[in-house]
């Protein structure tokens, strides 16, 4: 009889994405990329389209390790971040009323997080790499893309008729075009419903799918598309997601500048156990 060992495990849902969060996991997840793509398969796993592996951190209030389902690790994950932060602040010994405010680790640089009762609210990194019109032929059509990151990176093609869009095929060859190798993108399909709400439909790098929603990418999506505006100041997007969800993206614009970007939602701790290996 071989013996199992049991890992306790956490699933949090941040606005359709789902995660294992595993505390302390360096000390027992070797190789941490075999793990995830075993625990996140959702036949013969748990199921989730990542998993974070939290550690201490001298520079944070924790670590936080963001691994995509294929077991492929990414700098940073918006969803993610508001997992953890919802994660960390309900644990018994930390819920206290000052501890409802923290900063994360990433790979990306810290992140600022603030829990509510309802929602999750992160501070990202200031976007970079901004590029805009960028000339791609897909499937024998020419089209014009955008691109930033947000921590990872996305890009953005504005679109009508979201929900006629074959996101799932058209995001996988645009995800490994060329133009993005060798590290690849997500890819956002944005259509505009007025001046401070748009949908958003997003294949994402490393679940090699479209997901129910993407808190970096709905950040991206947000971003890119008030740089479309010469308006300026405070700005607030509401993204509608594929799972119907309404995420609040709010930053500073000076002209092409952004700064100060936010992103708030909902998140909830679905159940915990043990994954036995």
């Amino acid at each position: 009889m071989t013996l199992q060992r049991e890992i306790a495990f956490t699933k949090v849902v941040a606005s359709g994405n789902d995660f294992i969060v595993i505390e302390n996991a360096s000390s027992f997840v070797h190789p941490p990329a075999s793990f995830v793509k075993t625990v996140c398969d959702r036949k013969f796993g748990v199921g989730a389209d990542g998993a974070l592996l939290l550690e201490k951190s001298k520079k944070a209030d924790i670590r936080m390790r963001i691994f995509n389902a294929d077991g492929s690790e990414a700098e940073m994950c918006g969803n993610g971040a508001r997992s953890t932060a919802l994660y960390w602040v309900h644990q018994s010994a930390r819920a206290s009323e000052h501890q409802k405010k923290l900063k994360i680790e990433t790979k990306a640089g810290i992140i600022e997080a603030q829990v509510t009762k309802d929602t999750v609210k992160i501070k990202l990194t200031d976007p970079k790499e901004y590029q805009k019109k960028i000339p791609l032929v897909i499937r024998g059509r020419k089209l014009k893309a955008n691109f930033i990151n947000t921590g990872v990176p996305h890009t953005i093609v504005f679109v009508q008729g979201i929900k006629q869009i074959d996101a799932p095929n058209i995001g996988r060859e645009m995800r490994y075009h060329k133009y993005f190798s060798p590290a690849g993108t997500n890819v956002n399909f944005v259509e505009a419903l007025n001046n401070n709400t748009i949908k958003v439909r997003t294949y994402e790098r490393g679940v090699e799918d479209e997901t129910l929603a993407c808190g970096t990418g709905s950040a991206a999506s947000a971003i890119v598309f008030s740089l479309q505006s010469p308006v300026s100041g405070q700005i607030k997007i509401n993204v509608i997601t594929q799972g119907k969800e309404t995420l609040k993206v709010y930053f500073k614009k000076d002209a092409d500048r952004i700064s100060d970007v936010w992103l708030e939602g909902k998140a909830k701790i679905v159940c915990k156990g043990e994954f036995y290996v």
